[in-house]
């Protein structure tokens, strides 16, 4: 079975603002099809924002209900971690959960939440072990 992981779509009560947002952090305009529909698209993913009207297609409103994950992690590999925190520091006060900081696992992750709340990380690899796992991926901010 061949499989990739094309997207991640988040579902919100106010589309407007979560798109600003992930607008703002990732420097990517979104493609809005609908009023209730956007794309940001990055070279080997894509962040799908649907309104909670969306989720009427797929059975009502009970199937995915906005601001209530507290277990994924939104992650973007970033080629300078501390560089997009300089730029951002302002913006992301509200959001933020933890700084730049090296991890176990030789990741740099700075951790914050968007608007409603789903945890986003921005991470750099600065041990040659982490980097390896992901040079095959292009480092874009």
């Amino acid at each position: 079975m061949n499989m990739n992981l094309v997207s991640i779509r988040l579902i919100t009560a106010d589309i407007d603002a979560l798109v600003s947002f992930y607008e703002q952090i990732t420097g990517i305009s979104a493609i809005r099809y609908t009023p209730d529909f956007a794309e940001l698209k990055t070279p080997t993913a894509t962040i799908a924002i649907g309104s909670t009207r969306t989720v009427q297609f797929f059975g009502g409103g009970s199937i995915a209900v906005p601001a209530e994950n507290r277990t994924a992690i939104i992650e973007f590999l970033v080629s300078d971690v501390e560089h997009i925190f300089g730029q951002l520091e302002e913006f992301l006060i509200p959001y933020l959960i933890q700084k730049p900081t090296v991890m176990p696992w030789g990741n740099q992750s700075l951790l914050f939440r968007d608007p409603d709340g789903n945890l986003v990380n921005f991470f750099t690899p600065v041990t040659e072990a982490a980097a390896e796992k992901f040079r095959h991926f292009s480092k874009t901010e």
